[in-house]
């Protein structure tokens, strides 16, 4: 069992790494403050690879490994949480296109993906199915041209600023079954979106809801299989709970980083803050904390990558573990810059709002436990 990064993933790391100090560092907190991500920053990202990174080579993406793509999540969170999340969105889509979409929708739609010359969305969740997805209400009815949309999607990151939306909507019967998913472009006639989210965190995310009124799509948008969408949009969710889990973890490596840093400029009683051995083991622990929660994050996406049989239970286990911890990390960092760490000017308070969230979306942890009991009830002895 090898546990070290190859030369290729140290590479792919440091060049993720070395973006996001140049290019995403210096003004995450003006997009913050403008509430958007200009978008001549996706087209920089998709020259690394970025705009497709499990896509196939074969289809023109990088072929990167789940446990490859953590590493660019984990790097690029260092300098902006919210930049990496909103990437890992547009990568679910690109997948689903790459893996699912006939060649026909998949000529229209990669190769723009893959330059993000188009962004992506994903649209699943609605107001009043969170957790409980396959419940969603939206629908999808027949027409003479192809299928009109009607319902609303909720919590929507990109809404109103995305240039195409992966929607999942109910085409037949009750159930998961019923469901299908398909492309929607900006700009359709029907499709409108809801006010500007005022949110905790994220905030360079425009966040609005997405809303269909005999939204017209053509027959052709319709991504893969019909009655498919929603294993379609299960099947992303590991991978996704992955990533999310690398923007925590790297969003809380920086807030340790910042920290060592202070710590050591700060000075209290004659002496910096860093020769208290109270504070010495409040570190030690958020090093152990990190250290474990980073091992845990890799197993799993390994795991996906070689698609074990407790893949699935093993991504939920990471998502609880290391966003919690993440979290916690972060609160202890913030605490140890004292009144400083309050104020915008240290980037620990973005931090911890920023990772809140994380332990919500993607499946809440909540939902994380439901996965990882039911699969040892299902396993025991």
């Amino acid at each position: 069992m090898d546990f070290a990064l190859s030369e290729e993933q140290t590479a792919i790391f440091d060049m993720a790494n070395a973006f996001g100090r140049e290019h995403i560092a210096p003004y995450a907190r003006q997009w913050e403050k403008d509430g958007t991500i200009p978008k001549h920053l996706w087209p920089k990202l998709a020259e690394l690879g970025f705009g497709g990174l499990y896509v196939s080579e074969e289809n023109g993406g990088a072929g990167l490994t789940r446990l490859d793509a953590t590493l660019v999540f984990e790097a690029l969170s260092r300098s902006c949480i919210s930049v990496a999340a909103f990437l890992s969105i547009h990568n679910m889509c690109a997948a689903m296109l790459d893996r699912f979409a006939d060649q026909t929708l998949r000529d229209k739609y990669l190769p723009l993906a893959i330059s993000m010359e188009k962004v992506f969305s994903y649209c699943l969740t609605e107001p009043g199915s969170g957790s409980d997805a396959a419940a969603l209400k939206t629908r999808a009815s027949r027409t003479n041209q192809g299928f009109n949309l009607i319902g609303t999607k909720a919590f929507i990151s990109g809404g109103g600023y995305s240039d195409a939306y992966v929607v999942m909507a109910r085409s037949g019967d009750a159930g998961p079954k019923g469901i299908s998913a398909f492309i929607i472009d900006d700009g359709s006639d029907g499709l409108s979106f809801g006010a500007l989210e005022d949110k905790m965190g994220w905030r360079s995310q425009p966040t609005r809801q997405v809303q269909m009124d005999a939204c017209a799509v053509p027959g052709e948008n319709l991504l893969g299989d019909e009655g498919q969408g929603f294993s379609y949009a299960m099947m992303g969710l590991d991978g996704g709970r992955l990533n999310i889990s690398s923007c925590s973890l790297g969003g809380a490596q920086a807030a340790l980083d910042a920290t060592l840093q202070y710590m050591g400029e700060r000075q209290a009683f004659g002496k910096t803050i860093d020769q208290f051995q109270a504070l010495q083991f409040r570190l030690a622990d958020m090093e152990i904390e990190l250290q474990a929660a980073r091992v845990f994050l890799r197993q799993a996406a390994w795991k996906l990558d070689r698609g074990a049989p407790d893949a699935t239970a093993h991504c939920a286990m990471a998502k609880k573990f290391v966003t919690e911890a993440a979290s916690k990390v972060a609160d202890q960092c913030l605490q140890l810059h004292g009144g400083y760490g309050y104020l915008a000017d240290y980037g620990i308070e973005k931090i911890v709002r920023d990772l809140r969230v994380n332990q919500i979306l993607e499946g809440t942890n909540e939902i994380m436990r439901v996965i990882v009991a039911r699969a040892l009830l299902a396993n025991r002895p």
